[in-house]
This record gives C-alpha cells, structure tokens and sequence, in this order.
C-alpha cells in the first residue's frame, strides 16, 4: 500500500493480504474531484477503491463538508463526514477563480481520465471548467456533471438536498399512515442512490472510450436517480392505475399486502412480510385470520389485519416470534439499530466493515466496498487527505519547480498544509 508521507494505511481483512498484490481495475485511471458533499465525493471514492488515482481539487480553506460535521460528529484534524467520504483520494487545495490556480487546473485536466464536478448550474461554465472548455484540452475527457434537478429546466436553480429531493420523489407517501406526516427514509438515500449511478456512468463512459477512444459528457441529476429507483413502484401506479393509498395503520409500504411492516415484541421490534394469513394465524393464535383469503382480504382489512397483528406480537420476545414464524417459512427479522448491525455474525462474516489507521483521526472503522471482485479486489492505500495534503507532490508531477509552488503558496494560489511531506519525484503516481 502507498505510503504518502504521513503514514501508510493498512486494512484490517481478511481480504488485505491478497489484495495487496493483487492488481486494480481501475489501475492508471486519473480522476480529478471537483465535487463537494456527499453524491460527488462519495461516487469519486469508489473510483479510488477500485485503484484509480483520484485527485480532489478543493479550495485552499478546504471542500464545504471538511466544515459540516453530520451529528456534531467532529475528529482531530478531519470530520468523520468527510473521512467516511473521502479515502484513497489525495488532496490539491487550488483557487480556480486565480489565473494560476486555473491553470493548474488545465494541467491536471491534460493527464486526466475523469472530471467529476456538482456545482450549481452555470458555476462551471463561469470558473472555465465546463465540459466544452475542458474536451477542447482532453478530447478523451470523460466529464461527469451532477445535478440536483437536470442541467437546465425549471429547477435548475433549485436547491439538490437529499431531504428535498425525497419530498418530491412521492416515495415519502409510499409508507407510513394516513393522517400523519410523509414518511422520509433513515438515510441520505437521494444522495446515496446518485452516488452509485454517476459512478455507474463514469464506467460505462470509460468502457465506451476503451473501444473508440472518445471520452464524453455524463450528466446525472438526483431527481432523476430517485425516481428511476422506484422503477416497480412508479410502474404499478403509471401501468397498473394503482393509486398511493396509505392506510390508517403504519403499513410500509402501500404497495404490498398486509400484514408488511414493523411490530413491538415484548422486548423490541419484529419485521413481518407478507406471510399467508392462515398460516400467521395459526402461529399467532389469531382465529380470525384463519378464514381469510390472502391475496384479497389483506387488501380489503389492511388496518384490522396490522391491528390484531400488533397486539398478538406483543406477547413474546422477538427472539421467540423468529423461531416461531420461520419454523413455518413466515418472512420475519429483527429491526437493528446501528450496534446491532455492526455486532451481527453475517456482517463480521461478510467483512462489511473495514478497519485502518488513520494519521491524524487514528483507528478508522467504516463500511468497505459494497461488491467484491475476485480477480481485481477494492483495496483502501489511504484515508481522507487533510486539505491540500498532496498539493505540493501533485504539482512536482506536473513538473513545477519546488521554488515556483513556495511562490503559489505564498500568494494563496495554492493550499499546502505546514506539516506537509516531501515532495516525491516527478512524473510519479501514488
């Protein structure tokens, strides 16, 4: 694993051994980072897992979230926000409104494989780095721009924040209960989902560039990914003619037959999906539902059949109910929180989690990479870089004389942080 100077990082797997040496997908691919909060940098970093040398270009005060820590969740020199967001990257701090910072920038973009930004509509275009200006340097550029509402349109200029984009989804009305407030997912779901679909584009773009050599512009909008996540749902509602119906009890989702949700036990919460009526009655010792026909009366008596659902459940432990119901092939889990999850046998099995030491914010424990590749693995060579960690090392690759990047630093062109490490030989890569 590389060593930047301010200390190597080592993934505590099963996997790290072997992925040590083994080769990287994404091996000689340049990427340079322009995006800030979570959809950009998030869609960047798995780019980097994958062994592609990404770059974040960020202003010399640092990227927006190295501010916004998520839940007041503060580390030593780095956020945990954007070291959850922002490993295997090393960090350039540049003012792209200077002339010099700009054409640092342009270098950059000569030697680049993929531009990834998600300024506000026309911001691009107004600092010169748009799609058009920078082909015009890199022909086989593979430029990604992310929106929140599509490059132009009449939300164009509207805020792309996750919760706002989940309002306007219509899946907020896909769960809960009638008369209550709409249903918002526990999660950055807009931002997640528009992560992994720019990051699908950027392959499917490098794909096309391998057989023709073209590079090309990808756009992807958060309106857009949210609501082509819900390709079954919106499809029901626009081919079957089925409305969004929530019913007066806390029903999941109201597409799927009762009973489908989450219920008290006698010592937590148990999930319950669609099982066979007569079935569940049997097991719940609820006669009631013994007469029922599945397919049509857990449509008709959603609201009873959750009623007498939840108040049978309460009388044994979620433990008792699991053993209960899947002896009889009922779909049933317990609902987790977070320790729960971190602590449970399948995921430690999985090796979901990763571990590695960190400079400044120490031992690192966070989700890894969500698929596995036997022959070309996901591997972490770094944490999140400190603003303008690399600032120096990059632009000696650029070929700039150490004198020359003291006299952009000095004029604030360029961030390089006063613990820096010494500058690498140019030409290399990390």
């Amino acid at each position: 694993m590389t060593d930047t100077g301010t200390g190597a990082y080592t993934a505590a797997s099963e996997a790290s051994a072997s992925a040590e040496s083994a080769p990287e997908v994404l091996s000689g691919i340049r990427v340079l980072d322009c995006s800030i909060a979570m959809a950009g940098p998030f869609a960047a970093q798995r780019l980097g897992d994958l062994g592609a040398d990404v770059i974040k270009v960020e202003p010399p005060t640092g990227e927006w979230q190295r501010h916004a820590a998520a839940g007041g969740a503060t580390g030593n020199r780095i956020n945990v926000s954007f070291l959850s967001l922002n490993r295997n990257k090393r960090s350039i701090g540049v003012d792209l409104k200077s002339a010099e910072g700009k054409e640092i920038l342009y270098e950059l973009v000569k030697s680049a494989d993929v531009f990834l930004q998600n300024y506000r509509p026309g911001v691009a275009g107004r600092l010169g780095v748009d799609y058009e200006t920078l082909r015009q340097i890199n022909p086989s550029l593979v430029y990604v721009s992310i929106s929140g509402y599509g490059e132009d349109g009449p939300y164009r200029n509207r805020p792309g924040q996750d919760l706002l984009l989940q309002a306007m989804s219509g899946a907020m009305l896909s769960a809960g209960s009638a008369g209550n407030p709409p249903t918002p997912a526990g999660q950055y779901l807009v931002d997640a989902v528009t992560a992994s679909t720019a990051f699908e584009g950027v392959l499917a773009a490098l794909f096309h560039r391998e057989r023709t050599g073209e590079g090309q512009l990808v756009t992807v909008n958060m309106l857009d990914a949210i609501t082509t996540l819900q390709m079954q749902e919106l499809s029901v509602f626009t081919v079957g003619g089925v409305g969004q119906h929530r019913s007066e009890q806390p029903h999941a989702h109201v597409y799927i037959r009762a009973p489908y949700g989450t219920f008290s036990t006698a010592d937590g919460y148990l999930a319950l999906a669609m099982p066979d009526l007569h079935t569940l009655g049997e097991v719940i010792g609820e006669p009631s539902f013994l007469g029922m026909d599945t397919e049509t009366d857990s449509w008709a008596h959603r609201d009873e059949i959750y009623r007498k659902t939840a108040e049978r459940l309460t009388t044994r432990t979620t433990a008792e109910w699991m053993e209960a119901l899947g002896a009889v092939g009922i779909w049933a889990g317990p609902v987790y929180g977070y320790q729960d999850l971190v602590d449970d046998e399948q995921i430690k099995h999985n090796g979901t989690f990763i571990e590695y030491e960190h400079p400044t914010e120490g031992l690192v424990k966070t989700p890894g990479f969500p698929y596995k590749l036997s022959a070309t693995p996901a591997r972490i060579d770094r944490g999140a870089p400190l603003t303008g960690e690399h600032t120096r090392e990059i632009l000696v690759e650029l070929g700039y004389d150490p004198a020359r990047v003291d006299e952009l630093a000095a004029a604030g062109a360029v961030a390089v942080p006063a613990d820096e490490p010494a500058p690498e030989p140019a030409g290399e890569r990390a």
